[in-house]
């Protein structure tokens, strides 16, 4: 489950950097039959690659049949993502979507097919994989079963995006200019994505678990005494529930909930079958231990991580991919434009899934380590724990010395439990450990979340880049008046007035009405902080003919202030005033534009 996260924060993220591309110079029947030929060629490929790690097995030449089955599964679930991009950049799924009546204007929906387009792809892993996983975990399961509850294990991932989604399209279509405008901004969408996670992760549980389908275990002596355990050590719980993911027939428990209201305990059947009541209270109390420990809500400050990170990196590697992609036109075409998001899409993906695969790995499997050490202590000794995961361990397809990214191996958190009767401060100095490099962490994303979003510094990296882009523009075509206004901005925002006057200038020599040129030459002449860059005369005639070619409230103040810098005052109040009578937003700039001009600042 935790390798699938991965991968859906993956697919989000190519889904959302792609871009709307134009109309497709193939029709969609072309599109269609070529995203089928792909998805029948993986098909083809995933039944002869588990058919082939079924023969290796009975043949005797590779009994390593659980990490073999894993790592095939990883790999063909990395081809299904490559697909994936395929399917969005090259067979333009994203297009064909957006001509579907309501679909462009909410995220959402294109969203949630673009996941269900990935999950085709993950269903036929899941399929052809049902053979091999019933030898490697020597289990009775049937098909369907096994891709349905694959299915309903893993869909909880994307539940969080897709509220989260569906209230910012619906934030988004509110006609507040203000709201709309903060959204659009890093602090907004930081803001409006912790608080919407937060209340998900509140709420989220009670909803997960019905979709799991978890019901309260029928009474019995055996419940009641596992619950009178739980009061006893003081965890405050909503219900324990049968969990029935996989028919109940896999063995685990987990807990889900930061909110006691909210919080629940699931324990499959079978690990309630096959462990003792001291090993099942020792299981209990591993789940409680990441209760005890907050690591629920510690997870919920990587996610914040995580969004800082996204956030902060992809102005930059924007720039940087850009800069070292040199078009032939400013004006991007279809290809070029599919081309460079192939190129872009792994720069972006590739810092998100070090963060989680490193970062949050390595918490997460020191977070493992101390739930175990808590049920340990809770537990009096480590017997009991060390006892249900030896059993888990043999009855699960004798996966002891298997590791994860997320976990360690169960061979490794035996061998740390057995450590404790011979050090008896290894408790204390682990958990020092987790609380000194979760602050360590804390400090580095406080530090970073500035940089990378907030900072000068990352204004001036970004306006650097992008000055670099449009001046590799300029040696392919020396001519285009986009690039010459994009680099006017950009040189006006980092305070190189004088090119920035060039550049306006250069625009001007290649077309008189460019009002948007006149309009801001005339501006950084009048107020350009190097006097001796200052031309009031000039800057009037340009603001002149700027507002004869557009009367706006913006043009109307660069004239007042033109008007006002040559001494013309009743002129300047004129002009301002009829900004104010037509200006929709803005207005108190305008007002206090007036004050001035009257002296009354």
């Amino acid at each position: 489950m935790f390798n699938n996260i991965l991968y859906f924060i993956t697919v989000l993220l190519i889904f959302n950097i792609s871009p709307s591309a134009d109309t497709p110079k193939d029709p969609f029947v072309y599109h269609l039959s070529m995203f089928l030929l792909t998805w029948l060629a993986f098909a083809v490929y995933c039944r002869w690659s588990f058919r082939s790690l079924i023969s290796r097995f009975r043949d005797g030449i590779d009994f390593q049949i659980i990490s073999r089955y894993q790592a095939l599964t990883f790999r063909l679930s990395i081809l299904a993502i490559f697909l994936f991009t395929l399917d969005i950049f090259a067979f333009h799924f994203k297009y064909w979507l957006q001509i579907v009546p309501g679909f462009k204007q909410f995220i959402v929906l294109q969203g949630a097919l673009a996941l269900i387009l990935f999950i085709v792809y993950l269903g036929t892993i899941w399929y052809f994989a049902h053979p091999v996983y019933l030898i490697a975990f020597e289990t009775e399961i049937q098909r369907l079963p096994f891709i349905l509850s694959n299915a309903k294990l893993n869909l909880p991932i994307i539940f969080p995006w897709l509220f989260l989604t569906f209230f910012y399209d619906l934030f988004s279509h509110v006609p507040f200019p203000i709201l709309e405008r903060f959204l659009n901004k890093p602090a907004g969408q930081i803001l409006f994505y912790t608080v919407f996670l937060s209340v998900l992760v509140i709420f989220l549980p009670r909803f997960i678990k019905s979709w799991w389908g978890c019901k309260p275990f029928q009474p019995s002596s055996k419940i009641q005494e596992l619950k009178d355990f739980l009061t006893k050590e003081g965890l405050k719980y909503r219900d324990l529930l049968q969990w029935p993911i996989f028919e109940g027939r896999i063995m685990t428990a987990g807990i889900m909930g930061i909110v006691p209201r909210y919080r629940y305990i699931l324990v499959t059947d079978a690990l309630m079958g096959v462990l003792s009541m001291l090993e099942l209270k020792a299981v209990l109390a591993h789940e409680m231990g990441h209760a005890k420990c907050r690591h629920l809500l510690l997870y919920v400050f990587f996610i914040f991580g995580y969004l800082i990170f996204w956030f902060g990196l992809f102005d930059p590697e924007f720039y940087i991919i850009l800069e070292t992609y040199i078009f032939e036109k400013f004006t991007i075409n279809i290809s070029q434009q599919t081309l460079f998001y192939l190129i872009y899409t792994p720069s972006i993906l590739i810092p998100i899934l070090l963060y989680f695969r490193y970062v949050m790995g390595f918490f997460m499997r020191q977070f493992e380590r101390q739930a175990d050490l808590f049920s340990a202590r809770t537990m009096g000794s480590p017997r009991y724990t060390v006892s249900s995961l030896e059993k888990i361990a043999l009855l699960s397809g004798k996966i002891r010395e298997l590791p994860s990214w997320h976990h360690f191996s169960i061979k490794e958190r035996v061998d740390f439990l057995w450590r404790t009767l011979e050090e008896p401060g290894l408790i204390r100095k682990h958990n020092r450990f987790v609380v000194s490099s979760f602050c360590l962490y804390l400090v580095c994303m406080i530090g970073l979340g500035y940089l990378f979003n907030f900072s000068q510094s990352k204004q001036n990296l970004t306006y650097m880049l992008y000055e670099g882009v449009l001046n590799q523009q300029l040696i392919k075509n020396p001519k285009p008046i986009p690039v010459y206004r994009e680099l006017a901005m950009i040189y006006h925002e980092r305070g190189k007035y004088k090119k920035a006057i060039e550049a306006y200038e250069n625009i001007l020599d290649l077309d008189q009405a460019q009002a948007v040129a006149l309009n801001n030459l005339a501006w950084l002449l009048v107020t350009v902080p190097d006097e001796s860059l200052r031309e009031y005369d000039r800057a009037l005639t340009l603001a002149k003919r700027a507002v004869a070619l557009e009367r706006s409230p913006m043009y109307l103040d660069t004239i007042a202030e033109a008007y006002h810098a040559n001494g013309y005052t009743n002129e300047a109040i004129k002009a301002i005033d009829e900004a104010i009578a037509v200006a929709s937003e803005n207005r108190k700039y305008y007002e206090k534009q007036r004050k001035k001009f009257m002296g009354e600042d």
